[in-house]
């Protein structure tokens, strides 16, 4: 089943755009995560670049998206304009008009403009780091502009609304997964400060024909595998696990 990294632009000292104390780092990590676990609850696999408040730069958010076995980037940003009030509107950013990057914009847009904002458009953006440089078809959406009084309220008065239609756009054009298994037991196979590590570790055990997900727990980033209804199977996960080589914690969800 295709997959998907999800990247909340900017992160750390990298506010992004701003107005009236408002960051568009802040909104692009909470649209990301609501996305995600729209998709995620519909059978898409899902990763992140950031699930916290950190910075990476642009370079470094390509190198974990082609780095994840992911089959599709999507980067989640807020638009700004000179004056406050100017435009309003969302559009979504693309390396060059063609593919289905390019259909995935425009589903994704779509599906926007049923919640109520003005539609702009595709546009491509080649300068753009984390659209040149990742090897897999990859969008930046802006989902309104962050000084924009019209936008903002209906980012949150809407936001629900907002989060599921991207999710829609994306599940137009990748369809949507099987439901996933939500069984009582995980495998813990690692412990890390460091999103990159953790994405290393997960990838390493899909490649070993696991299933897992990286769980963000205040400062660390569990790698957890496995979804078992009972004790029992659980430990018999661990066991192969730990013939392996991995050192692993059962985890009761």
């Amino acid at each position: 089943m295709a997959g998907v990294i999800l990247d909340a632009g900017h992160g750390g000292y990298d506010n992004g755009a701003q107005y009236s104390g408002r960051k568009e780092k802040d909104d692009n990590l909470r649209l990301a995560l609501a996305v995600g676990e729209i998709l995620a609850r519909n059978g898409i696999p899902v990763m992140y670049t950031r699930q916290d408040d950190v910075y990476q730069s642009p370079s470094e958010k390509a190198r974990i998206g082609n780095a994840s076995g992911a089959d599709y980037f999507i980067s989640f940003h807020r638009n700004s304009s000179p004056n406050a009030n100017q435009y309003n509107g969302v559009e979504t950013l693309v390396f060059d008009d063609s593919g289905i990057k390019a259909q995935m914009a425009r589903n994704v847009n779509s599906r926007l403009e049923g919640v109520g904002f003005r539609n702009i458009g595709v546009k491509e953006r080649p300068d753009l780091t984390v659209l040149r440089r990742t090897s897999i078809p990859a969008i930046l959406i802006e989902a309104g502009f962050i000084n924009s009084d019209q936008d903002n309220q209906r980012f949150e008065e809407r936001f629900s609304e907002i989060a599921q239609a991207i999710a829609d756009g994306i599940m137009d054009t990748i369809g949507k997964g099987q439901p996933p298994v939500t069984g009582a037991y995980r495998v813990q196979i690692g412990l890390y400060r460091n999103f990159s590590n953790a994405q290393y570790a997960l990838n390493e055990a899909q490649s070993q024909g696991f299933s897992g997900e990286i769980v963000f727990d205040d400062p660390y980033y569990a790698v957890q595998i496995g979804e078992s209804d009972t004790l029992d199977e659980a430990v018999q996960l661990e066991n192969q696990l730990k013939q392996l080589g991995y050192d692993t914690l059962v985890i009761k969800k």
